[in-house]
């Protein structure tokens, strides 16, 4: 097949390229490059999305698939303007955010969408959900029931620059002290590996797969995890276990970004990460086992560096002082 990728260079887009090419698909990824390169075997179409339609001219022409990441629905609509109606299979990967309700765990594809962002409106970090709606509304209506909308739950495993799955083996592995978790142990965390989303979208466009479909994880019990965690880490690092409403009082950040614990929710969010994966896996998606996901982010957190800055997480001096409040008076 000959495959175009909208990307190529970062994680996910990155680790579709190389699968394909190590299928024998002939693989061409329009990027930028400005911070890395397509994998080996790839053509490199080197383009700036940001500057428009033009960027798309050295692509122009017929493509087996096309695979789009893209977050911007006006860059998605240029490509989908430009590429679409040659296009035999499109792939939007879009996200689970796009729901409009996280509350109920077990729903399905048929769950209702945020409103789509308006045309025109600027695509940010806080409407993110709603111009993954916009995209998909836009590949609808340019690809006359060719795409698969995969609608991706959230994505670990090696490389992942988050760190909202990485933190908890790389902090235990840090064996630096009282390791401090939330008090949501019976809570589901739900982490689909970049290997196993890479593979099921490129089956999915060899097997002409179309449709909206919830490409997510299996569902993990957040104490199973952590405990899954400190022991793969090899260390004895104490757990000091956190009440909710404490953390808050704190002013400690949910889920994601600097002085945060990841993948702990906020209220409402039940069923973020325990949406149904059960139409993806009828279809063909595979999922390893978690403990292999978590062997091997562990593994790779060590070859970045135990110690580096990360994206999401607490500061080990924010750790530590919060440590000492629940040892001298603090509410757990």
């Amino acid at each position: 097949m000959r495959i175009l990728i909208l990307g190529g260079t970062a994680f996910l887009s990155r680790e579709i390229a190389g699968k394909a090419v190590t299928a024998g698909h002939d693989v061409t990824c329009l990027a930028r490059g400005t911070s890395a390169e397509p994998p080996q075997g790839a053509h490199w179409v080197r383009a700036d999305r940001s500057t428009g339609p033009a960027a798309y001219s050295e692509v122009a022409g017929e493509w087996d698939a096309v695979v789009e990441v893209a977050r911007d629905p006006e860059p998605a609509r240029q490509a989908l303007a430009g590429l679409a109606e040659k296009a035999g299979h499109w792939t939007f990967v879009s996200s689970c955010s796009a729901y409009a309700d996280h509350s109920l765990p077990g729903a399905a594809e048929d769950a209702e969408l945020l409103p789509a962002l308006a045309p025109g409106e600027t695509s940010t970090p806080e409407n993110y959900g709603e111009s993954k709606v916009a995209i998909e509304e836009a590949t609808r209506n340019a690809t006359n029931g060719r795409a698969h909308l995969c609608r991706a739950g959230l994505i670990s495993g090696p490389g992942d620059p988050t760190d909202r799955y990485g933190y908890w083996p790389g902090r235990f592995a840090c064996n630096s002290g009282p390791v401090l978790v939330p008090a949501i142990g019976h809570r589901p965390t739900q982490v689909i590996d970049v290997r196993d989303l890479a593979a099921w979208i490129l089956l999915a466009a060899e097997e002409g797969i179309t449709g909206p479909l919830n490409a997510m994880g299996d569902l993990v019990p957040f104490a199973e995890l952590i405990s899954a965690s400190h022991q793969a880490s090899g260390t004895n690092s104490t757990i000091i276990t956190a009440d909710e409403e404490w953390l808050v009082e704190q002013g400690v950040n949910y889920w994601s970004g600097p002085e945060s614990l990841p993948l702990w929710l906020p209220p409402g969010h039940d069923g973020f990460m325990a949406r149904s994966n059960r139409n993806a896996k009828a279809a063909g998606m595979v999922l390893r086992p978690w403990r292999e996901t978590l062997a091997a982010t562990l593994d790779d957190e060590c070859s970045r560096g135990l110690d580096r800055p990360r994206n999401a997480g607490l500061s080990p001096a924010t750790e530590r002082r919060l440590v000492e409040m629940l040892h001298t008076g603090g509410r757990a």
